[in-house]
Protein backbone atom coordinates (compact mmCIF):
# COMPACT_ATOMS: atom_id res chain seq x y z
CA UNK A 1 0.00 0.00 0.00
CA UNK A 2 1.08 3.56 -0.54
CA UNK A 3 1.29 6.36 1.97
CA UNK A 4 -1.72 7.52 3.96
CA UNK A 5 -2.86 11.12 3.49
CA UNK A 6 -3.04 13.93 6.08
CA UNK A 7 -5.05 17.10 6.59
CA UNK A 8 -3.35 20.03 4.88
CA UNK A 9 -6.34 22.39 4.84
CA UNK A 10 -9.11 22.89 7.42
CA UNK A 11 -11.67 21.30 5.09
CA UNK A 12 -9.57 18.16 4.50
CA UNK A 13 -10.77 14.95 6.11
CA UNK A 14 -7.97 12.40 6.03
CA UNK A 15 -9.21 8.86 6.48
CA UNK A 16 -8.10 6.72 9.45
CA UNK A 17 -5.77 3.78 8.85
CA UNK A 18 -8.70 1.37 9.19
CA UNK A 19 -10.32 2.90 6.09
CA UNK A 20 -7.43 1.59 4.00
CA UNK A 21 -6.30 -1.47 5.92
CA UNK A 22 -9.56 -3.20 6.86
CA UNK A 23 -10.75 -3.91 3.29
CA UNK A 24 -7.30 -5.17 2.27
CA UNK A 25 -6.95 -7.41 5.32
CA UNK A 26 -10.47 -8.78 4.73
CA UNK A 27 -9.64 -9.71 1.12
CA UNK A 28 -6.29 -11.23 2.06
CA UNK A 29 -7.96 -13.40 4.73
CA UNK A 30 -10.64 -14.48 2.24
CA UNK A 31 -7.98 -15.50 -0.28
CA UNK A 32 -5.35 -17.09 1.98
CA UNK A 33 -7.38 -18.18 4.98
CA UNK A 34 -6.52 -17.45 8.59
CA UNK A 35 -3.49 -19.76 8.83
CA UNK A 36 -1.49 -18.88 5.71
CA UNK A 37 -1.57 -15.11 5.89
CA UNK A 38 1.32 -13.39 4.11
CA UNK A 39 3.23 -10.53 5.66
CA UNK A 40 1.66 -7.24 4.64
CA UNK A 41 3.78 -4.11 4.51
CA UNK A 42 2.46 -0.58 4.51
CA UNK A 43 4.28 2.70 4.06
CA UNK A 44 2.42 5.18 6.27
CA UNK A 45 4.82 7.96 5.21
CA UNK A 46 3.65 11.48 5.92
CA UNK A 47 0.82 10.30 8.18
CA UNK A 48 3.41 9.76 10.93
CA UNK A 49 4.88 13.28 11.04
CA UNK A 50 3.09 15.43 8.47
CA UNK A 51 0.59 17.11 10.76
CA UNK A 52 3.03 17.14 13.69
CA UNK A 53 5.26 19.69 11.99
CA UNK A 54 4.80 23.32 11.15
CA UNK A 55 7.09 25.93 9.68
CA UNK A 56 7.46 29.38 11.20
CA UNK A 57 8.28 32.30 8.94
CA UNK A 58 8.90 35.94 9.80
CA UNK A 59 7.00 38.32 7.55
CA UNK A 60 9.18 40.88 5.83
CA UNK A 61 7.88 42.92 2.94
CA UNK A 62 4.16 43.41 2.43
CA UNK A 63 3.29 44.50 -1.08
CA UNK A 64 -0.17 45.71 -2.05
CA UNK A 65 -1.08 46.09 -5.71
CA UNK A 66 -4.47 47.84 -5.47
CA UNK A 67 -7.39 45.88 -6.96
CA UNK A 68 -5.01 43.07 -7.96
CA UNK A 69 -3.19 41.27 -5.14
CA UNK A 70 -1.58 41.54 -1.71
CA UNK A 71 1.75 39.78 -1.23
CA UNK A 72 3.43 38.68 1.99
CA UNK A 73 7.13 37.99 1.61
CA UNK A 74 8.61 35.68 4.24
CA UNK A 75 12.14 34.75 5.28
CA UNK A 76 11.99 31.30 3.69
CA UNK A 77 10.32 29.91 0.63
CA UNK A 78 10.92 27.38 -2.09
CA UNK A 79 14.28 26.40 -0.61
CA UNK A 80 12.61 25.01 2.52
CA UNK A 81 9.28 24.05 0.89
CA UNK A 82 9.39 23.25 -2.82
CA UNK A 83 6.15 21.25 -2.77
CA UNK A 84 3.84 23.90 -4.23
CA UNK A 85 6.17 24.44 -7.18
CA UNK A 86 6.63 20.71 -7.78
CA UNK A 87 3.07 19.44 -7.43
CA UNK A 88 0.75 22.21 -6.32
CA UNK A 89 0.64 21.25 -2.62
CA UNK A 90 -1.75 23.40 -0.61
CA UNK A 91 -1.29 24.64 2.95
CA UNK A 92 -3.16 26.38 5.71
CA UNK A 93 -1.46 29.18 7.66
CA UNK A 94 -2.12 31.63 10.48
CA UNK A 95 -0.39 34.74 11.75
CA UNK A 96 0.18 33.31 15.20
CA UNK A 97 1.12 36.43 17.11
CA UNK A 98 -2.33 37.93 16.32
CA UNK A 99 -4.69 35.00 16.82
CA UNK A 100 -8.26 35.91 17.61
CA UNK A 101 -8.56 38.82 15.18
CA UNK A 102 -10.67 38.73 12.00
CA UNK A 103 -9.07 37.30 8.88
CA UNK A 104 -9.89 40.21 6.64
CA UNK A 105 -7.17 40.35 4.02
CA UNK A 106 -6.37 37.96 1.17
CA UNK A 107 -2.67 37.40 0.57
CA UNK A 108 -0.38 35.36 -1.61
CA UNK A 109 2.59 34.22 0.47
CA UNK A 110 5.92 34.31 -1.35
CA UNK A 111 9.45 33.40 -0.44
CA UNK A 112 12.70 35.27 -0.88
CA UNK A 113 14.08 33.64 -4.03
CA UNK A 114 12.13 35.81 -6.53
CA UNK A 115 11.25 32.81 -8.67
CA UNK A 116 7.98 31.85 -10.34
CA UNK A 117 8.10 28.73 -8.13
CA UNK A 118 8.65 30.82 -5.03
CA UNK A 119 5.00 31.03 -4.02
CA UNK A 120 4.19 29.15 -0.81
CA UNK A 121 0.43 29.78 -0.62
CA UNK A 122 -1.94 31.26 -3.20
CA UNK A 123 -4.81 33.46 -2.00
CA UNK A 124 -5.30 32.82 1.71
CA UNK A 125 -7.32 34.99 4.06
CA UNK A 126 -5.23 36.08 7.03
CA UNK A 127 -5.24 38.74 9.68
CA UNK A 128 -3.92 42.10 8.52
CA UNK A 129 -0.19 41.45 8.49
CA UNK A 130 2.62 43.65 9.71
CA UNK A 131 6.34 43.41 9.11
CA UNK A 132 7.83 41.13 11.77
CA UNK A 133 4.68 39.05 12.33
CA UNK A 134 5.12 35.28 12.56
CA UNK A 135 3.34 33.14 9.98
CA UNK A 136 2.84 29.48 10.87
CA UNK A 137 2.36 27.14 7.91
CA UNK A 138 0.82 23.89 9.11
CA UNK A 139 1.34 20.24 8.13
CA UNK A 140 4.94 20.67 6.97
CA UNK A 141 6.38 17.87 9.09
CA UNK A 142 6.85 15.54 6.14
CA UNK A 143 9.03 16.26 3.12
CA UNK A 144 9.81 19.95 3.61
CA UNK A 145 13.11 19.60 5.45
CA UNK A 146 14.14 16.46 3.56
CA UNK A 147 13.51 18.27 0.25
CA UNK A 148 15.14 21.54 1.36
CA UNK A 149 17.98 22.87 -0.76
CA UNK A 150 20.68 25.49 -0.81
CA UNK A 151 19.36 27.01 -4.04
CA UNK A 152 20.50 30.64 -4.37
CA UNK A 153 22.91 29.91 -1.51
CA UNK A 154 20.08 29.87 1.03
CA UNK A 155 20.73 28.18 4.34
CA UNK A 156 18.51 25.42 5.71
CA UNK A 157 16.52 26.21 8.87
CA UNK A 158 16.78 24.62 12.29
CA UNK A 159 14.44 21.90 13.49
CA UNK A 160 12.95 22.17 16.96
CA UNK A 161 10.81 19.52 18.63
CA UNK A 162 8.31 20.50 21.30
CA UNK A 163 6.95 18.03 23.81
CA UNK A 164 4.75 18.95 26.76
CA UNK A 165 5.78 22.59 26.54
CA UNK A 166 9.52 21.87 26.42
CA UNK A 167 11.49 22.67 23.26
CA UNK A 168 14.45 20.63 21.99
CA UNK A 169 16.83 21.80 19.27
CA UNK A 170 17.42 18.71 17.13
CA UNK A 171 19.03 20.24 14.04
CA UNK A 172 20.95 23.51 14.08
CA UNK A 173 20.26 26.12 11.42
CA UNK A 174 22.81 25.93 8.66
CA UNK A 175 25.27 28.81 8.32
CA UNK A 176 26.53 30.45 5.16
CA UNK A 177 30.03 29.33 6.16
CA UNK A 178 28.85 25.71 6.03
CA UNK A 179 27.59 26.22 2.50
CA UNK A 180 30.97 27.61 1.42
CA UNK A 181 33.11 25.13 3.36
CA UNK A 182 33.85 22.91 0.34
CA UNK A 183 34.50 25.77 -2.07
CA UNK A 184 38.12 26.17 -3.08
CA UNK A 185 37.70 29.90 -3.71
CA UNK A 186 35.88 31.65 -0.89
CA UNK A 187 33.81 34.65 -2.02
CA UNK A 188 35.31 37.99 -1.08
Amino acid sequence: MGGVGINYLPQDQAQPFSFFFDPVIKRVKEYFGEEDLPILVSEPGRSIVGEAGLTLYRIGTIKNIPDIKNYLAVDGGMTDNIRLALYQAKYHAEIINKLGHDKDTMYTVVGKCCESGGILIHDIYLLKASRGDILAVFSTGAYCYSMASNYNMMTKPAIVWVKEGQDYLVTKAQTIEQIYQNDLVYPL
